[in-house]
């Protein structure tokens, strides 16, 4: 197993930074009340947690490493939801197109971001075992 490339590590958190902190500052700028800026906040969080757990969920399947179905069920459905409540979030908000636009997009980039990182991080670890294993 090779690592990933130092490029792509990089990559990956520059993107999920990007993402998450422009969202947030977007958040921090908006004119809206403060329970709408909890609420996008915490849909950010929780779709943020609930991809990294579906990556972690599917790449242990595919490495034939036991997972609950319930565990698994629960990743898809809370990663689907993140994303459901946001989308309801934006539709009804009253903010101009191009900020919902601009939430969506930061939204979608720290989620693929945060799949990529969580990737990276396992892809390390395997490579560092494999590389220690061929040590001894």
């Amino acid at each position: 197993m090779k690592k990933p490339s130092n490029a792509f590590i990089a990559a990956s958190w520059v993107a999920l930074f990007t993402g998450a902190i422009a969202f947030n500052i977007g958040l921090w700028n908006a004119d809206m009340q403060l329970n709408e800026k909890g609420y996008y906040f915490t849909v950010l969080m929780y779709g943020l947690f609930s991809a990294v757990s579906l990556q972690k969920a599917v790449r242990d399947q595919l490495e034939g490493i036991p997972v609950t179905m319930i565990y698994y069920g629960i990743s898809w459905i809370s990663t689907i939801l993140s994303i459901l409540l946001l989308v309801v979030g934006l539709w009804n908000a009253t903010l101009l197109r191009s900020e919902k636009g601009f939430y969506g997009m930061s939204f979608t980039l720290a989620l693929f971001a945060a799949v990529a990182v969580q990737k990276n991080i396992r892809d390390m670890h395997i490579a560092d075992r494999v590389k220690e294993d061929k040590v001894e």
